[in-house]
């Protein structure tokens, strides 16, 4: 049996006319393909067509699309009133409730309608394909095509093979997405398929650093925007999708993997949504809204301390430029084999917080402050102390690693700062989805772009920063902590230990 995606006379048919069911509809019309729009609701799936009629007239006035593009795609879409209109479709896509017995019920009844050679497809995020494709007669032509939300501008689909699909469905629906002009990357049914399993690092981690005390949401927000380059900072991301749904989601992938403490929330995120701090959509999450602005707090001022200490650099490959950077911000440098009894003392840990880097080096604890220098300090600059670091040498750090307008952010003592504890961990998950062969090395990293918009794709990150310091970060996390969710995948052991690309696929 086959699928041929190109065939001229290829009917789809979309189950559920909401924001998803619509994007579907909008990028299938646009691509000139015959579409059925059906919703159990009286009314919605003539609304739905209307409705992406003005998004596609817009489109036209804005010259993206020509009138007689957007007369062809209006005419292509029919709305059936009733689930016998959807008959003559090659192929269903499904993008209702996310409740297994509805979407359950509904395959039962599509099968009795169509042909045997028609495709089944669910758009769900959450729930297991095979689960979904156990109502049917023929599992084997049921698949996941689970597009993201704007579908018209989230150029991305992943395509979720279960264990009983053929291999012609899941092959029809990967070249269906080039015709409506999607990527699509292939991954198995497991939970949070590819692009949702990838964020787990993101998010969670930095709900762990709020909750354990090391910064406020705003801080981290600013650090991993400017000194990591994400477009947004966690906490802004929580509050754009809503913090409601994202602790759903969370707490359902903790649970589908059977408490794997990788994927373990927090109890922070749980106590905001039970207060109803969901954000945007209600006017109050980590940020407040105004007028739908966020107000964002304010950044500390710089300190402007009467006199500098002189500075001393922890020997390593950044001492030069850290030091040449305390020079130019105005301070002495103590150029010593050992701190002087009255000098800051700068150090620069790769994983360690800063009490475990004065331990190591025999250094005064009041006395000394440390720079995150992973990922450059050229957008912004990361410091902590440790619990007994003297106010007065951290304010001293502050401002001269500010005074070339570079703004410093002051966290808390904590292994691994903010970036490299995040990184590292986006990293590991990333192997890890590798390792259980969820998906392709090439095909993570290409999905997690285009569904998360990270600035690289996580193996890839890896590779820049080193999988060998990817571990030291892990290893570091895991001395201090005892906590399995800082295990380091086999993915990442092997490649770091061979000196190869986490790239690389199995031979």
């Amino acid at each position: 049996m086959s699928f041929d995606a190109h065939r001229l006379d290829l009917v789809i048919g979309i189950v559920g006319t909401g924001a998803m069911g619509r994007g579907i509809v909008q990028i299938a019309a646009q691509a000139g393909i015959a579409t059925r729009l059906y919703d159990a609701k009286p009314g919605a799936a003539l609304e739905a067509r209307v409705a992406v009629g003005e998004m596609l007239a817009k489109l036209a006035a804005k010259g993206k699309l020509s009138e007689d593009q957007v007369a062809r795609a209006m005419a292509s879409m029919v709305v059936v009133d009733h689930l016998p209109g959807l008959s003559d479709c090659h192929l269903v896509v499904e993008a209702i409730v996310e409740k297994l017995d509805v979407k359950q019920a509904l395959f039962r009844e599509l099968e009795s309608l169509v042909a045997p050679e028609t495709i089944l497809a669910t758009n769900t995020s959450s729930l297991s394909v095979a689960a979904i494709a156990q109502a049917c007669q023929r599992p084997e032509r049921v698949a996941g095509w689970h597009f993201f939300n704007p579908v018209p501008l989230m150029k991305i689909v992943e395509v979720i093979g279960a264990q009983r699909t053929a291999p012609w469905v899941t092959e029809g629906l990967t070249e269906l997405a080039k015709r409506v002009g999607h990527q699509a990357v292939s991954t198995a049914d497991m939970p949070g398929f590819l692009v949702n399993h990838a964020g787990r690092a993101y998010g969670p981690e930095a709900l762990r650093l709020v909750a354990e005390g090391v910064s406020d949401f705003a801080t981290l927000d600013r650090i991993l925007r400017d000194g990591a380059g994400f477009r947004q900072g966690p906490f802004e991301l929580y509050d754009m999708t809503g913090l409601d749904v994202s602790q759903a989601v969370m707490e359902s992938i903790y649970e589908q993997f059977y408490h794997e403490p990788r994927y373990r929330p927090t109890a922070l995120g749980r106590a905001r949504v039970q207060a109803g701090l969901f954000g945007r959509k209600n006017g109050q999450g980590f940020y407040r809204y105004e007028g739908g602005q966020k107000q964002e707090p304010p950044e500390p001022p710089v300190p402007t301390p009467a006199q500098l200490p002189p500075i001393w650099v922890m020997p390593g490959p950044d001492r030069e430029l850290v030091a040449g950077m305390a020079l130019a911000g105005g301070a002495p440098i103590d150029d010593g084999a050992q701190p002087g009894p009255q000098s800051l003392c700068l150090v620069t840990p790769l994983g360690h917080d800063t009490t475990t880097a004065c331990q190591m080096l025999k250094l005064d604890g009041r006395r000394t402050v440390a720079l995150d220098t992973l990922m450059g300090l050229d957008r912004r600059r990361t410091i902590m102390g440790t619990p007994i670091t003297d106010p007065a040498y951290r304010n001293a750090a502050h401002a001269v690693l500010a005074a070339g307008g570079v703004p410093v952010s002051v966290i808390h003592d904590c292994p691994g700062f903010v970036i490299p504890r995040i990184v590292a961990n986006i990293v590991n998950v990333a192997c890890d989805i590798a390792q259980q062969r969820i998906a392709k090395p090439d095909d993570i990293d290409r999905a997690v772009m285009l569904g998360l918009g990270y600035p690289k794709g996580p193996l890839a990150w890896g590779d820049a920063i080193g999988p060998m310091r990817v571990l030291a970060i892990l290893a570091a996390l895991f001395s201090f902590y005892a906590d399995p969710r800082f295990r380091p995948s086999p993915w990442l052991i092997r490649r770091a230990r061979l000196g190869v690309s986490l790239l690389t696929p199995e031979g």
